[in-house]
């Protein structure tokens, strides 16, 4: 399944022109979805729809998917069954998410809606509501899922839980998404925001390694930035993650050899099977490397999230790649040839035996 990058936009609390300007910046950058927030519905129907249409219309040219996030309270506000939803088919809505939803049979129903709206259900419960809703045998293929998010600090969720009920709706097969948090933005769909992850441990981290993280649960299909508005330097960086190859972002010890720097940027990793608890092993560079020269230099002790070459004193382990796991003392026999950005180390977890991965240097 492809992956896919969205954005937040808030109309209640923005202006027009600023949120087309975002909504060109982003797609401009490769994105496909927005999140748009039904919430709060001040003002009568025909305002909300002339507030929302523009920015959809926008958005629908650039190529972007619109779900806009609705509740029972706002159908009743504007007066809308679950079975016409042309309200939002009016809107150029891609579709709508449930920030609550019915009771299972009203979700079933709204699949076969016929303006092809996606129905995204919230996945941030621990319930049998997913299960609920397959009961009622809905059209699969209009379902999508995603987290909420949470701009209270120490309000997201806990990991485990984000894996379980991660693991319900991948497992279905169904599309999933969650939040990641902007350090450059400035608003939500609330006055409070002190960021809007979906997961707390993400509140404090780099918006990329909050997105790698996600991408490498092997959980999450599409991740989306909560808070508006992400500066332009945050869309790029997520628009240049690898979303299929866990890729560390590094820095290189001005000592590295020309060949050393060509291992470890350009050539492919995996991780070999023959699992150590201290070192995962990218063995094929010493295979196609060997007979050149891999002199000794920068042999310090190793730490968790070192990037090392053997070198000739190895013999024939010379030019292996390793990244180390726990710490170890040098031999001499070892070169460290850089290391991974600290924030990323933990990502080293997600790395299975045979896992495919890469290297480039932070920017």
């Amino acid at each position: 399944m492809e992956h896919k990058l969205g954005i937040s936009i808030y109309p209640n609390h923005s202006k027009l022109e600023e949120d087309i300007e975002y909504i060109s910046l982003a797609s401009n950058y490769g994105f496909k979805r927005i999140f748009t927030c039904l919430l709060s519905v001040d003002g009568d129907k025909e305002n909300v729809i002339s507030n929302f249409k523009k920015t959809i219309a926008h958005a629908n040219q650039c190529g972007m998917e619109v779900i806009a996030d609705i509740s029972p309270r706002v159908f009743n506000e504007l007066q809308i069954s679950y079975n016409d939803l042309s309200f939002f088919a009016n809107l150029g809505a891609s579709g709508i998410r449930l920030d609550m939803g019915f009771t299972g049979n009203e979700e079933a129903m709204m699949t076969y809606n016929p303006y092809q709206l996606k129905i995204e259900l919230n996945m941030s419960n621990a319930t049998r509501y997913i299960d609920n809703i397959m009961s009622y045998q809905p059209n699969q293929k209009q379902l999508l899922g995603c987290h909420n998010f949470y701009p209270h600090r120490y309000s997201g969720l806990s990991y485990p839980f984000f894996i379980e009920c991660s693991k319900k709706f991948k497992e279905l097969g169904i599309r999933t998404a969650a939040f990641v948090s902007s350090h450059d933005a400035q608003f939500g769909p609330w006055p409070i925001v002190e960021g809007l992850p979906t997961l707390e441990m993400h509140r404090d981290l780099p918006m990329d390694v909050q997105a790698k993280h996600l991408f490498a649960t092997g959980l999450i299909d599409d991740v989306i930035i909560g808070n508006a508005y992400a500066s332009e330097q945050e869309l790029m960086s997520l628009a240049q993650i690898n979303k299929d190859k866990l890729t560390f972002n590094v820095t290189l010890h001005e000592s590295i050899s020309d060949l050393e720097k060509t291992i470890v940027l350009e050539e492919p990793h995996f991780y070999r099977g023959d699992v150590s608890d201290y070192m995962i092993r990218s063995t094929q560079s010493r295979v196609k490397y060997r007979g050149e020269e891999f002199k000794p230099h920068h042999t310090v002790d190793m730490k968790k999230g070192d990037i090392v070459i053997e070198n000739d004193l190895y013999g024939q382990y010379a030019g292996e790649l390793q990244i180390v796991l726990k710490d170890m003392k040098n031999s001499g026999k070892t070169n460290v040839v850089g290391r991974i950005r600290e924030e990323e180390i933990f990502l080293l977890d997600y790395l299975k035996p045979w896992g495919k991965f890469a290297f480039q240097m932070g920017k």
